[in-house]
C-alpha cells in the first residue's frame, strides 16, 4: 500500500477510547472518520474534542505539528458504517469490552473493506484469536491495546493473532509511531497481555498487604507514586535492575535473587476482591477519594493534568 493510500483511519465508538484515538490520529496527520451506531453520537463526541484540542491549544501541550483548527479539519462524524469506512486503511474498533459485540463489529467491517484493509481492536482483556474469531481473512488482523487515557500515555501493545502477517504488526507498529504513540510488540498472544499481567501482579500484592493489615490503602499507593512510580516513569524494571547492581543484571541477581525468591515464595492465594475483607478496602479508598461522579472526575482531570506535565518533561529529555 502506497503513501499516498494511507490516509484514512476508520475509528469505530465514540466513547472515551474512542475520542482519545481519533485525537491521537489527527495529531499524527491522519484524516479520522469516527463511528458511533447511535445516531449523533459521533457528532457529539467531535464537539467534545473541539473543547478539548482547543484548550490542549491554550495549554501549550497539543500533540502534532498541526493546530487545533487544522486537527479538527480532519475529523468527521458518520452514523453510517459503509461511509465511514469509506477510502480506510486502517480501522480502530473501541465499543465496549463484550466479546460478542466486538466480533460482531468486525464481522460487518470485512464485508466492507478491501483485503488489505488492516482491523485493529483496542480490547483490553480479549486476546485476538477469540474477538476475531468470525473474521474470514485473520492475517490483516491484531489488537492494539492503549493505555487510558491514550493521549497522555503513549503505550501501545500490539498483539497479533496466530495468523497475523509480520507485515500488519510492522505497519501498525510504523503508524503508532508515527502519530507519536510507543509502541511495543508481543510475540504471541497471552491472556492479559504484558501490561495487564504486570499490573494485576501489582494489585494482587497491594490488595493482600493491605487486607492481611500490613499496610493502609494510602501508604501502598504511596509505595507507587512515590517510590517504584519515579523510577518507572523513565526506566522499567529490568533497568532499574541493572542500574542498581555495580555490574549489572547478571550481578544484581547473584546479590538478591535468593531474597526475591524468598519473598516470592511468601505470597499467598489471590486474594478475594469480592468478599467481606474487601469491604473495609474499598470503604477506606472512598474516605480518601469518595466514589461520587464531582469527586471521581475532579481526581481524574488531575490525574490527566499530572499526566500531561509528565508526557512533556518526558519528550523535554
Amino acid at each position: 500500500m502506497s503513501s499516498s493510500e494511507m490516509k484514512i483511519v476508520t475509528v469505530i465508538g465514540s466513547g472515551l477510547i474512542g475520542r482519545s484515538w481519533a485525537m491521537v490520529f489527527v495529531s499524527g496527520g491522519f484524516r479520522v472518520k469516527l463511528y458511533d451506531n447511535q445516531p449523533g453520537h459521533a457528532a457529539k463526541a467531535i464537539a467534545e474534542m473541539r473543547k478539548q484540542l482547543e484548550e490542549l491549544e491554550d495549554a501549550h501541550m497539543l500533540r502534532g505539528e498541526l493546530t487545533a483548527m487544522q486537527q479538527l479539519a480532519l475529523l468527521s462524524s458518520h452514523d453510517d458504517l459503509s461511509q465511514a469506512l469509506e477510502g480506510s486503511f486502517f480501522v480502530q474498533e473501541c465499543v465496549f469490552e463484550q466479546l460478542e459485540v466486538k466480533q460482531c463489529v468486525f464481522q460487518d467491517v470485512e464485508q466492507l473493506v478491501g483485503t488489505d484493509v488492516i482491523l485493529s481492536s483496542s480490547t483490553s482483556c480479549l486476546v485476538p484469536s477469540s474477538v476475531f474469531s468470525k473474521v474470514q481473512n485473520k492475517s490483516r488482523c491484531l489488537v492494539s491495546h492503549p493505555v487510558n487515557p491514550p493521549y497522555y500515555v503513549k503505550l501501545v501493545e500490539l498483539v497479533p493473532h496466530p495468523e497475523t502477517a509480520g507485515a500488519v504488526i510492522d505497519t501498525t507498529h510504523a503508524i503508532m509511531t508515527k502519530v507519536g504513540q510507543a509502541p511495543i510488540r508481543l510475540k504471541k498472544e497471552i491472556d492479559g497481555f504484558a501490561l495487564n499481567r504486570v499490573q494485576a501482579a501489582i494489585i494482587a500484592e497491594s490488595w493482600r498487604l493491605v487486607q492481611d493489615g500490613i499496610i493502609s490503602v494510602k501508604d501502598i499507593d504511596l509505595v507507587m507514586s512515590e517510590g517504584l512510580g519515579m523510577r518507572y516513569a523513565f526506566i522499567g524494571p529490568m533497568e532499574t535492575m541493572h542500574l542498581n547492581a555495580p555490574k549489572g543484571l547478571e550481578d544484581y541477581m547473584k546479590n538478591y535473587g535468593e531474597n526475591i525468591m524468598r519473598v516470592l515464595a511468601s505470597f499467598g492465594p489471590i486474594p478475594d476482591f469480592f468478599g467481606e475483607g474487601a469491604k473495609s478496602i474499598i470503604n477506606e479508598m472512598c474516605e480518601s477519594i469518595p466514589s461520587d461522579q464531582h469527586h471521581l472526575s475532579d481526581r481524574r482531570e488531575r490525574r490527566d493534568q499530572l499526566l500531561m506535565g509528565l508526557a512533556k518533561l518526558k519528550k523535554d529529555h
